[in-house]
């Protein structure tokens, strides 16, 4: 069990990099205005988002195998909680793609200081989640 803990955490960190470097990326996107910058960032934007969408479908197989090892974790509220803020992460992470998507097709609306707001959002996820997985609060 202590594995599949180990490798659930280890794609959870390949998938929250690339939730933090994405929008930064975007940031940065927004500033380049001649074709073979879109066309370097664009394809920067879109590895990574392959990378990030390996570590997310990792985390929740890793997870999957978990709870179907110990169907009794289903019954702890700090689990449906943190299963609930995953699914809000899903959420976000197919918003980023359909920004990236906007950038490739030059539609982007956004400004930089957009971005950097968007950026935050991860950050706010992975705290909530942490301590739910750390602290197993009962209520």
């Amino acid at each position: 069990m202590l594995w599949l803990k180990a490798f659930h955490i280890i794609f959870m960190v390949t998938w929250f990099s690339g939730l933090f470097y994405l929008p930064r990326l975007f940031v940065y996107h927004c500033g380049v205005k001649d074709a073979t910058g879109q066309g370097r960032f664009c394809q920067m934007e879109r590895k990574l988002f392959i990378i990030m969408t390996i570590g997310a479908v990792a985390t929740f197989a890793f997870g999957a195998w978990i709870i179907w090892r110990d169907m009794s974790l289903l019954m702890a509220p700090w689990l449906r909680m943190k299963l609930l803020l995953a699914i809000g992460l899903v959420a976000y992470h197919v918003w980023l793609w359909l920004i990236y998507r906007d950038f490739a097709n030059y539609r982007n609306t956004h400004s930089a200081k957009f971005f950097r707001w968007i950026n935050e959002i991860p950050a706010l996820f992975l705290i909530a989640m942490v301590l739910l997985a750390v602290l197993k609060p009962t209520t």
